[in-house]
């Protein structure tokens, strides 16, 4: 069982909103340099969450990005910029957890476009009901499991997951530090999917290579 075919499972097994999808990849400019390369590997239905925050040609690449994405069917979900994500026409609007303390007007917005998502990250219950509060569709919420990207952060873990998730009035995604093998234990607790950089990406990488091989 792979992490994509878990996260199917966990937003089938939801009521969460058709437009959510099951999987999201998370962009990381120090570990995705070349978000691109790997996006060509996506099956249709996948999220992509472009960060790629400090990149000086940011704006270029939310367009490249935004193309690939229409043409494979996949949902753009644009962080921290709402200017830009509506300048892509992107699929969504991510906020990560300072500005859902403080959404811009304009991030707000995105709650009256028919058709469009807003999320936003947390990574503790207070930032799950804010999110709740300015109207967003679903929280990533982290990080779940340790992660090497984040080792000062203290993980979440699986019961704690499942309580602050239950006790949120949206949908939340689970992300950080899971694994074809820990993200098995999500089934039951709340999650309608899942959301990751390096393990998501290698999954997609690895079945992209088998297929060329093959």
């Amino acid at each position: 069982m792979t992490i994509s075919s878990i996260a199917r499972r966990l937003n089938f097994a939801s009521s969460a909103p058709s437009l959510l999808p099951a999987v999201i990849l998370v962009t990381d400019e120090a570990r995705l340099a070349d978000p691109l390369s790997v996006i060509e590997t996506l099956p249709r239905g996948t999220g992509v969450l472009l960060r790629h925050y400090g990149v000086p040609h940011r704006a270029e690449l939310a367009r490249k990005t935004a193309a690939l994405c229409r043409r494979q069917n996949l949902a753009l979900l644009l962080a921290g910029d709402p200017e830009l994500a509506f300048a892509v026409n992107a699929d969504g609007l991510h906020l990560p957890e300072f500005l859902v303390q403080n959404p811009p007007p304009k991030a707000l917005t995105w709650r009256h476009r028919r058709g469009k998502i807003l999320t936003a990250a947390a990574h503790n219950p207070g930032a799950l009901f804010r999110a709740a509060d300015i109207g967003a569709d679903a929280a990533l919420l982290s990080p779940v499991n340790l992660t090497k990207s984040h080792p000062e952060r203290t993980a979440i873990g699986i019961l704690r997951f499942a309580s602050w998730a239950r006790a949120v009035p949206i949908p939340v995604y689970a992300m950080g530090g899971l694994s074809e093998k820990n993200a098995r234990r999500l089934s039951n607790t709340g999650a309608i999917g899942i959301a990751g950089v390096g393990d998501v990406a290698a999954e997609f990488n690895q079945h992209n290579s088998m297929v060329k091989t093959s």
